[in-house]
């Protein structure tokens, strides 16, 4: 989306999309070819505003070291933002490392609801902004805030026809992430699973959702060429075609991330998973502090989507847990009433900015999505600035 609003990249974004600890070894000197590389070119365009989006490894690295160079050449700094603030409530230490962003970033565009009162308690100014995956609804959604449904609800029997598929077989959707490495960790393991559903659901169609994300189109296209025809790839460039899925879909499987949003919003019973390397997962069990890892849990303190995580994620597991879903329409219900809750709290804060935004940027409330309170937020903060 920002490609298509003339923002061309210096390099491909899959250089650094790594997650890990042990993952990341194989990758370090490419992250500091791109991090070089991505100072001088900040450093040539001599901007105004830095804004910086999640991945704090690199980000937090570049803005450092930009604010650094700055000084040193007795430049002025460009105002830096920095876009979902890193996950202190989940880590030993977390909170205390706030502190130290007040070096190198003005700004912090927070997407959970009390992530903005922590920072400014710290001494980082923030907002709240609401959280991205609401920025899929339809703007007939947005016209009227005591209207606002926040549920995206697809075309079922589009979907149906056009894949081809029975109304009375059950459908699962798949999907296995958005980075090549754990697509091809957790894939193979969600493949299987399905292997092991069809034992209960023989005639259970599994619709793979793929990231846009030319590796991981590869290397599912090719995957998916082994297996059953019973399986239908969905493009994750279309956001129609993912709700139509969705829509069709009586459970999905997913990769603990972004997608468990986009499950709430579709209203869609979902079991969440994640493998990686066991020395990562062994930091992750040690420096961890909240006992769950999808954003609704965490939100709710409750178990509402079940997850499975670790050593622990494997197909029988998974397989009970879906099946229990596909059986038991008292489960999946409880996941939907949830959804309500999550989404009312990850919202655009309205009583804040409803029509009128940070006091004097003004915006029609159809607009008020958490992409435009962040622009009015960085707007606003540079003119208070200069």
């Amino acid at each position: 989306m920002m490609s298509k609003q003339g923002l061309n990249p210096l390099f491909p974004m899959e250089d650094i999309a790594v997650m890990g600890i042990w993952e990341l070894l194989p990758y370090l000197n490419q992250f500091r070819v791109r991090l070089k590389q991505t100072i001088e070119a900040a450093l040539s365009f001599n901007p105004h505003v830095i804004l910086t989006v999640d991945a704090k490894g690199f980000s937090f690295r570049f803005l450092k070291h930009l604010r650094a160079t700055c000084v040193q050449q007795g430049m002025v700094s460009p105002l830096h933002f920095h876009y979902v603030a890193p996950s202190f409530w989940a880590w030993k230490g977390g909170e205390a490392r706030l502190k130290g962003l007040l070096q190198f970033v003005d700004h912090v565009l927070c997407i959970l609801p009390f992530e903005a009162e922590v920072c400014r308690s710290n001494g980082l100014a923030a907002t709240f902004v609401g959280h991205p995956t609401l920025e899929d609804i339809p703007e007939f959604q947005r016209k009227d805030a005591t209207e606002r449904r926040y549920r995206i609800e697809g075309n079922a029997e589009s979907f149906l026809t056009e894949h081809g598929i029975s109304s009375r077989s059950p459908v699962i959707s798949l999907l296995p992430g958005s980075r090549l490495q754990e697509v091809t960790r957790m894939f193979p393991i969600f493949s299987k699973t399905v292997e092991q559903l069809k034992g209960s659901f023989p005639n259970l169609v599994a619709a793979v959702h793929v990231a846009p994300n030319q590796n991981v189109e590869d290397y599912i296209s090719k995957a998916v060429s082994k297996l059953p025809p019973s399986v239908v790839l969905v493009s994750g460039g279309s956001h129609q075609m993912k709700y139509n899925s969705f829509s069709a879909s009586s459970v999905a499987l997913c990769t603990s991330g972004t997608v468990a949003m986009e499950m709430q919003l579709a209203r869609l019973p979902c079991v969440v998973a994640y493998r990686a390397h066991l020395l990562t997962e062994w930091v992750i069990r040690y420096k961890a502090i909240i006992p769950y890892i999808s954003i609704p849990n965490i939100l709710l303190d409750s178990a509402v989507i079940p997850e499975v995580l670790f050593q622990e994620c494997t197909p029988s597991k998974l397989e009970s847990l879906l099946k229990n879903l596909l059986l038991d329409e008292n489960l999946g219900e409880k996941q939907i009433n949830a959804a309500e809750k999550v989404i009312k709290l990850l919202r655009p804060p309205e009583t804040s900015f409803g029509c009128s935004t940070l006091g004097e940027m003004r915006i029609p409330i159809s607009d008020c999505t958490p992409s435009m309170v962040a622009a009015n937020a960085i707007l606003y903060y540079q003119r208070k600035v200069e």
